[in-house]
């Protein structure tokens, strides 16, 4: 039974601030198993700083930036320890979206405990059609008995901020002047890229295929005889080299 089940939850911290424990979030934790999960076994959750999400997210994701939860999903084989998955939580960015939202700390906290917790079960907000979000709001009712915060994809960026693709493949956001200059460039890049693909191939009138390397509309080039052709062409005096024996060696 999904009660007498031991659920075993590991916790750890590599941040300078505090976050909730056992006592605040194991029975949570438990409900979250017994409705989404019960076969589960444990669970464990790493609080870190900015600096330690932002290297997790660019190793795993691609993406230099921090954010707010990380999840880590475990499958483990029939017959051993049905450990569920790692979550990270930046306690820095929680604290951040707190005060944006007037909120307790520990009240993000337990909306990125089960965020994490969604996705450790196979659900991805990034794919459906709203469905994960929606039973994130159901479970916050239920399980504890408040209204649930708003989460959307953009959750936790700075007004006006862009993401960047840099040469490597991954992905910063950018603000401030940075963000002014990438719209820009944006901007500028749109119609020149549409004019492109808009642009039809050049069709010769003898043949139905494209054209290449014609010569376009101006000055016309002057057609020289065969004779006028000969005489342009200056001698050209060829001289025989005196060639040595090379070894197999090349430096």
């Amino acid at each position: 039974m999904a009660d007498e089940l031991e659920f075993k939850i590991d916790w750890a911290t590599k941040s300078r601030l505090r976050g909730p424990g056992e006592r605040s979030l194991g029975d949570m934790l438990r409900k979250l198993r017994d409705r989404l999960a019960p076969a589960a076994q444990g669970i464990s959750i790493t609080y870190v700083d900015d600096r330690g999400m932002r290297k997790l997210n660019r190793e795993h994701r691609g993406i230099n930036q921090t954010t707010d939860v990380l999840s880590f999903p475990v499958h483990p084989e029939s017959g051993e320890f049905q450990h569920l998955g790692d979550l990270v939580i930046s306690l820095p960015m929680a604290g951040k979206m707190s005060e944006k939202l007037g909120i307790s700390r520990r009240r993000e906290v337990e909306t990125l405990v089960i965020h994490g917790f969604l996705h450790l079960c196979g659900h991805d907000h990034e794919t459906d059609k709203g469905e994960m979000l929606a039973l994130q709001a159901q479970l916050e009712r239920e399980i504890l008995g408040v209204d649930p915060i708003p989460m959307n994809l953009k959750r936790g960026r700075k007004p006006g901020s862009k993401v960047k693709v840099l040469k490597d493949g991954s992905r910063v956001v950018v603000t401030g002047r940075a963000a002014n200059a990438l719209v820009r460039k944006q901007a500028i890049q749109a119609p020149v890229k549409a004019s492109k693909a808009a642009k039809p191939a050049k069709v010769s009138a003898k043949s139905s295929t494209p054209t290449a390397g014609k010569r376009g509309p101006g000055r016309p080039r002057k057609i020289q005889t065969p004779v006028e052709a000969v005489r342009l062409v200056p001698k050209r005096t060829v001289r025989r080299k005196r060639t040595r024996a090379r070894s197999g060696v090349i430096s």
